[in-house]
């Protein structure tokens, strides 16, 4: 997989646009993408994906399939094959695991080879290898396998996978789906119940794509909220069809660049809808943005609707933290709308953003204050002063090779009376490498 070079940044500006219309569709969704490939990896037989999102962070999840064992097929855009080798037949890599940019992938993969007595080193990009890894190597551990990792548990590091998978019941310290999937990845190939229980229930791909795949996987809620997810172990996994929808983290760049900027309508179809990801469209439509919903329907298995969206006034609101396990990756672009709302808007218990592909809270108050608007930096979030839709901009904006800082500065700038520019938009292509030209179509001035 080629990296991206350190020597090479390349600034992008985003300028004031008379108004976004028009219809797009998205790429397909990130997590789905990952996931399909992964259980397609394990099933016997042909998988066939439609949709698949082909961004970096994608292509390496598929990379590192083939190096398990797996045959990947790319027959055109989006359209692929896994010819899986089913539960425990995944062979020995001969080379490293490279993840480059991908959180995601590495720590799914991660969770997968925890199940399987091989051993595979794992290594990616600097960003990558800045991130914690032991919030899965701790659980992973438990099961059977053995990590020899940098300081802080980071990247580059070798797994070897246990022998004998041991089931176990874990209850997570943290919300995050990534930790819940790759435990029940594991336990796949352990006899016995597998359990994870998460006192803030988490996106539940995991879940929903296991079933369709075949396997034995329950899920209960407690009346406090606490959520239990029980996988039976040892299954045969059938091969299923994945229809990738629309990336909801995706969308989110449009949407509210349509709601920011005057004079936009626009159409966005075919985005996933699922509630553990729908967070941020509640938060915008409590704000007062004019957010259609449209044809429901479902697809492969995930709620999927279409989104009109027309430019609005919008009004500062307390987000609840007990959504931020619903919109995580959303809260950079979030904070763009929230300055050009009228008040305050308050966003905490979103402390997960310190250790993401950069610390997004710092990133995005740093942006924001670049262009001249004033906020207030709390460890667990930010509270942010709207400007009443009138935000100068002007700013230069340090994305901490971030692809979402990126993104949504850019969308800043596309409503702000003077010119945002960021220091480097390479990292774009990691989860959405039509952004610029799908921006400029609907209007949009980034150059």
């Amino acid at each position: 997989m080629a990296h991206i070079s350190p020597t090479s940044p390349q600034s992008l500006s985003a300028h004031a646009s008379k108004g976004l219309n028009g219809h797009v569709r998205l790429p397909g969704d990130k997590s789905i993408s990952h996931r399909a490939l992964i259980f397609g990896a394990l099933a016997v037989g042909e998988t066939r994906i439609t949709g698949l999102l082909e961004g970096e962070d994608v292509l390496a999840t598929a990379d590192a399939m083939r190096r398990l064992g797996a045959d990947v097929i790319r027959h055109g855009t989006g359209d692929w094959s896994v010819f899986g080798v089913g539960v425990g037949g995944l062979h020995e890599p001969s080379q490293p695991l490279d993840f480059g940019n991908s959180g995601t992938g590495a720590r799914l993969v991660m969770g997968l080879v925890a199940g399987h007595p091989i051993t595979a080193t794992f290594v990616g990009d600097e960003s990558l290898s800045r991130r914690p890894m032991g919030r899965v190597i701790t659980p992973l551990t438990q099961m059977g396998a053995v990590f020899h990792a940098r300081e802080g548990g980071r990247l580059p590091l070798t797994l070897t996978g246990a022998r004998q998978t041991l089931a176990m019941r874990y209850v997570s310290p943290v919300a995050s789906a990534q930790v819940k999937s790759a435990i029940l990845l594991a336990g796949l190939n352990a006899a016995g119940q597998t359990s994870v229980i998460e006192k803030t229930p988490t996106r539940d791909h995991t879940e929903r794509m296991l079933r369709a795949f075949g396997a034995e996987i329950s899920t209960e809620i407690d009346a406090d909220g606490t959520m239990s997810v029980t996988l039976t172990g040892q299954p045969e996994l059938h091969p299923c069809p994945v229809i990738v929808p629309g990336d909801p983290s995706s969308a989110a760049f449009p949407v509210v660049a349509a709601l920011i900027t005057p004079g936009s309508d626009i159409l966005v179809q075919g985005v996933m809808m699922n509630p553990h990801r729908a967070g941020l469209y509640k938060t915008l439509m409590e704000m007062g943005g004019d957010i259609e919903i449209l044809n429901q329907r479902e697809e492969g298995g995930e709620p999927v609707a279409d989104l009109r969206v027309r430019s609005s006034a919008l009004t500062g609101i307390d987000v609840p933290p007990a959504r931020a396990a619903s919109m995580i990756d959303e809260y950079p672009v979030l904070a763009v709308a929230a300055a050009f709302a009228t008040g305050e808007t308050r966003m905490l218990g979103i402390h997960e953003l310190r250790v993401k592909e950069s610390d997004r809270i710092a990133a995005t108050a740093a942006g924001l204050r670049a262009n001249g608007i004033k906020l207030r930096e709390l460890e667990d979030g930010m509270i942010v002063e709207g400007r009443a839709g009138e935000v100068d901009g002007g700013g230069h904006v340090v994305t901490q090779m971030d692809h979402r800082i990126a993104m949504s500065f850019l969308v800043m700038g596309l409503a702000s009376a003077m010119p945002v520019r960021v220091d480097d938009g390479r990292m774009i292509a990691t989860s959405f490498p039509e952004f610029v030209p799908l921006m400029q179509g609907l209007g949009g001035h980034i150059a």
